[in-house]
């Protein structure tokens, strides 16, 4: 079983209610923890082995492979196989912030996104692009309609309820 595996088994773990909404809000600040660092120095990526990177950022080798399958889209060096992972895979967080922080949007992790960290990283104006970027690729635009009434759009000149739309 994989590290990733125990990962998946802790974070879908039957449990009440209460306990459900205890192990994510420990998790998230966790998670906001290791971003807080991250974001600190984004020049000097952190690099080592998963264990070294885990101990790093105080977290459980499982937990920390929740915490790799969340960033693992954001990484400049492409993503790893999380199945693959062990203590002694070389890991390294160097993160596309832009990317980043548009994955952030994306899981609506807005006690990550609100960091104040952003604030030095990328520019106001640039954080609103990537806002109006991500809300135009979540925006669904329905195709226009045909009316019964309406000419049928073959082109045949007769009303669609006629033409195309009689077969329906």
């Amino acid at each position: 079983m994989s590290i990733y595996s125990d990962w998946t088994s802790i974070a879908q773990m039957q449990r009440t209610d209460r306990e459900t909404q205890e192990f994510w809000t420990a998790y998230f600040a966790m998670e906001q923890g290791v971003y807080e660092k991250i974001l600190s120095r984004p020049q000097e990526p952190y690099t080592g082995t998963f264990k070294e990177l885990a101990g790093e950022f105080d977290m459980e080798l499982p937990v920390f492979a929740g915490f790799i399958d969340g960033i693992n889209t954001s990484l400049k060096a492409g993503e790893y196989d999380l199945e693959s992972l062990t203590e002694d895979s070389p890991v390294s967080l160097e993160v596309d912030l832009e990317k980043l922080y548009y994955n952030m949007l994306d899981a609506k992790a807005e006690w990550l996104y609100t960091l104040p960290m952003w604030n030095d990283l990328l520019t106001d104006e640039r954080r609103k692009e990537i806002t109006k970027e991500y809300r135009a690729a979540n925006t669904y635009v329905a195709a226009p309609t045909v009316g019964r009434n309406d000419p049928c759009p073959c082109g045949s000149g007769k009303k669609y309820k006629k033409c195309c739309g009689a077969n329906l």
